[in-house]
């Protein structure tokens, strides 16, 4: 097996491979229903197919196919639960692991990028990658002053295959989009494809965890392991132990998922008002539940690791402040102020007109966990709001459709939606309107 299925015919004939494979697992399930079995189990069953074909082939391309289904793992809470469970199961998987590049690849990207005696700045190495990503994996290691760090080596030939995949992934933006209810697939994919290029330099990716692990240094909630090492296609960082979030959505303490939940949503606000840099890769194979020094101090005393700076959002002032004051007034109940902000950031065009009460009815329920002092985040809250906005007989989904998201806020809006996505994996009970007042500009009013 070579390092990445590099060849474009390969890589397209796999994509390819799923709407295909979706035509042809309905046209089999048609056939069971035929034969007698209930409309309910087969459509579980093609689910459970569908969703082994996708994290089968995401995973083993890599590059931009693995890095759009771990975009799409974070949504799997806005499936209908009747369909969730596989993709569950399949997507989530996406978020850990995938297969692993051979040792003489890695070997060969350390030689080149750290010279023919490399294996001398390392005290230990561990050929066995500890996680695989869209363009790297990570190798568990003792750095030569015997720091536990961790080696991201990237895939020869990455950044051809993620622009190659994306593109390929574009053209069927359409089958793709069932998927997920709710989400528009297209500008997903274009967005990631603009990411490209900042995502293959480690230059850049060790600049902004650099600033980071700075600014969070002597931080009792978050941890931020500090850049040792950096050269072309490979970063080596300090090691952090912790659980996965992934297994603290998959078998978590109730007191674990609230914990890591109000961390993340601290994490996503505190970040840019702080660094003015905003972590544009939330999903759970990113982050780390690090227990405290002191057991007994309990749940409070949890930290929550940070890894993977390789997408961020330059937000030099922080988060806009137009986000909070127009969530803050629409909490209010001031619909023709926030109509009047919205308009002039560009999320109503000029030639649209509507009703300042209606955009405000469509507003209030995305905006619900920003009402309470404390909300849960669950699947089934997050699976309603997707219903309302794709029902194309809903009103929302009329408004929906005449709003308008201004690049600048694109990503913005998009980390935001995945971090809601986490939250509700978790099921967790936050705090949210403590971290809004205390982050976002604009959400408390001035004096």
């Amino acid at each position: 097996m070579s390092d990445l299925p590099r060849k474009a015919v390969t890589r397209t004939a796999k994509l390819a491979a799923l709407p295909l494979g979706f035509a042809g697992r309905a046209t089999w399930g048609l056939g069971k229903r035929i034969g007698g079995r209930s409309a309910e189990l087969v459509a579980r069953e093609l689910q459970q197919r569908t969703a082994e074909q996708l994290f089968k082939v995401l995973g083993e391309l890599k590059g931009g196919a693995m890095k759009f289904g771990q975009a799409l793992s974070v949504f799997e809470s806005a499936l209908p639960e009747e369909v969730a469970g596989p993709y569950r199961a399949a997507l989530t998987k996406l978020q850990e692991a995938a297969p692993p590049m051979p040792t003489r690849t890695v070997h060969g990207v350390l030689e080149e990028r750290l010279g023919a005696e490399w294996h001398e700045l390392f005290l230990e190495f561990e050929d066995k990658p500890s996680a695989a990503a869209s363009i790297g994996q990570v190798h568990r290691a003792v750095w030569h002053d015997g720091r536990e760090v961790a080696v991201k080596v990237q895939y020869p030939g990455a950044g051809e295959a993620l622009l190659s995949d994306l593109a390929q992934l574009s053209r069927f933006a359409r089958l793709l989009g069932p998927l997920i209810p709710g989400m528009d697939v297209k500008p997903l994919i274009k967005e990631l494809r603009d990411r490209v290029s900042e995502e293959l330099d480690y230059g850049l990716e060790a600049e902004a965890q650099r600033e980071h692990a700075e600014e969070f240094a002597d931080d009792p909630d978050v941890v931020v392991p500090g850049v040792v090492h950096q050269s072309e296609q490979v970063l080596v960082t300090e090691w952090i132990d912790g659980i996965p979030l992934s297994e603290v959505i998959a078998d978590g303490t109730e007191e674990q998922r609230d914990r890591a939940g109000q961390l993340l949503a601290r994490f996503l606000f505190s970040g840019p008002a702080r660094t003015g840099l905003l972590h544009a890769d939330p999903h759970p194979g990113n982050f780390r539940l690090l227990p405290g020094a002191d057991e007994e101090e309990g749940p409070e005393s949890w930290r929550l690791g940070v890894l993977d700076f390789g997408t961020v959002d330059r937000l030099p002032g922080g988060l806009p402040k137009t986000i909070g004051t127009s969530l803050r007034l629409t909490l209010e109940g001031d619909a023709e102020t926030v109509y009047a902000l919205l308009r002039e950031e560009g999320f109503v065009k000029e030639s649209i007109d509507l009703d300042p009460e209606e955009v405000l009815a469509y507003l209030l329920p995305i905006i619900e966990p920003a009402e309470v002092d404390a909300f849960g985040f669950s699947r089934g809250w997050l699976r309603n709001q997707a219903a309302r906005i794709a029902d194309p007989r809903s009103p929302a989904h009329q408004l929906g459709k005449k709003l308008n998201l201004p690049p600048s806020y694109l990503l913005i809006h998009r980390v935001t939606l995945s971090t809601i996505g986490v939250l509700c994996q978790l099921d967790a009970t936050v705090r949210l309107r403590d971290e809004l007042e205390e982050w976002l500009p604009g959400f408390v009013a001035a004096e």
